[in-house]
């Protein structure tokens, strides 16, 4: 029953609330298995946000609007074709 648990902590914890009740053990089992992925969540939560604060910090987000380039349409509704690039787009990847 215990391979469910994945901090040493909550095996210990669970070991030593061990009552020998069946039906009770697993009730106990159940909720530490739910607290312990609530906690592993929160942790992940924090340390990624941290770690995107550090990052904007060294790298700050810059601020970039799209161009808009608009050209005549040979096609046969002669509609211009407009569109909206990012401004490190690069016309290479744009003929095939």
């Amino acid at each position: 029953m215990e391979q469910r648990l994945k901090l040493e902590e909550f095996r210990i914890l669970f070991r030593h609330w061990q009552t020998g009740v069946v039906w009770l053990d697993h009730l106990l089992l159940g909720v530490l298995v739910w607290i312990e992925r609530q906690m592993i969540d929160a942790r992940v939560k924090v340390e990624v946000n941290e770690a995107i604060k550090e990052y904007e910090t060294l790298q700050p987000v810059e601020s970039v609007s799209p161009v808009y380039t608009e050209s005549i349409s040979e096609t046969s509704t002669r509609l211009p074709e407009m569109r909206l690039t990012a401004p490190w787009y690069s016309e290479l990847y744009d003929k095939k």
